[in-house]
């Protein structure tokens, strides 16, 4: 099975070298590697310094929210136009686990498993040492997150919450793919798109499974709690999902942002901004 990561990237240079140097330690190295640089030259900088293959792509971006649909959806045709037969998503911020490749591509091999959503575990590290994070030990530092799913290794589990998918690290056969037809461009910005996604392929009848032993390792960076950074584009996205499924997503960040007073709820119109920018425009898009 012909495999191929695809990789969005901008303003990340340091996490998309250690991706890149965990990709090369990889038991199963990816038949190919595509890089999306969203309006960020110094990515093919860090793919050429490197020595990678990796081919990559760019999408001209020049303000406002990042298309982060557009590019994952500009990735996949790249790799399915280069012969892969199976998708893997990696973040940038995302270190690959060595077993990560060889265990995706063995459960989508499985007829059992072949049209399904494969998801491997996610460990989010500490800050790293002074000298950076240590790819030989990477490993040791182990500690899936908590919210999904984490079977041990060589297992797999079926799943049925399609909210607790991301799009971190998840592996799809391209006739699955095609199947669900990508990511919604709708969506722009932080938040929404990868619920919208597993939405669309639990409504197309595209199963869920959770794979022991794909591991990825999130490097760190920092954040805030709820992201107040994010806000316009948590709240337009969030209008855009209950217009298309009829339910408000990420709701432990709108209620976050409720009880801090920067945005209000009622039944009728749902979440607003508290502000004087209440009914005014983002990035073109009705808030």
């Amino acid at each position: 099975m012909r495999t191929a990561v695809v990789t969005i990237a901008a303003h990340r240079d340091t996490h998309l070298r250690l991706q890149l140097r965990s990709l090369e330690r990889s038991t199963s190295v990816p038949n190919a590697h595509v890089v999306v640089a969203i309006g960020d030259p110094a990515v093919a900088d860090v793919v050429s310094a490197e020595g990678s293959t990796a081919a990559v792509l760019w999408i001209e971006h020049d303000r406002g929210p990042l298309p982060l649909a557009r590019a994952r959806n500009a990735g996949a045709a790249a790799a399915l136009a280069a012969g892969a037969e199976l998708l893997i998503f990696l973040d940038v911020d995302c270190i690959a686990g060595p077993m990560m490749i060889r265990r995706y591509a063995d459960v989508a091999r499985r007829q059992c498993h072949r049209s399904a959503l494969l998801c491997g575990p996610v460990t989010y590290l500490p800050p790293p040492a002074p000298g950076g994070y240590d790819l030989d030990h990477v490993h040791e530092a182990r500690r899936p997150h908590s919210a999904r799913p984490a079977p041990p290794a060589g297992t797999v589990v079926p799943g049925a919450d399609y909210d607790l998918f991301w799009s971190l690290s998840f592996a799809v056969t391209a006739d699955t793919w095609n199947r669900i037809g990508g990511f919604c461009t709708d969506y722009t910005g932080y938040g929404g798109e990868d619920t919208d996604f597993a939405y669309t392929a639990a409504a197309a009848g595209v199963g869920l499974r959770w794979v022991g032993g794909a591991d990825a390792f999130h490097q760190y960076h920092p954040v805030s709690d709820p992201p107040v950074e994010h806000l316009r584009d948590i709240l337009v996205n969030s209008r855009l999902f209950q217009r298309r499924w009829g339910r408000w997503p990420m709701q432990g960040w709108l209620r976050a942002f409720e009880d801090r007073g920067l945005i209000t709820y009622d039944p009728a119109q749902g979440y607003r901004l508290r502000s004087t920018d209440s009914g005014h425009e983002y990035e073109g898009r009705a808030l």
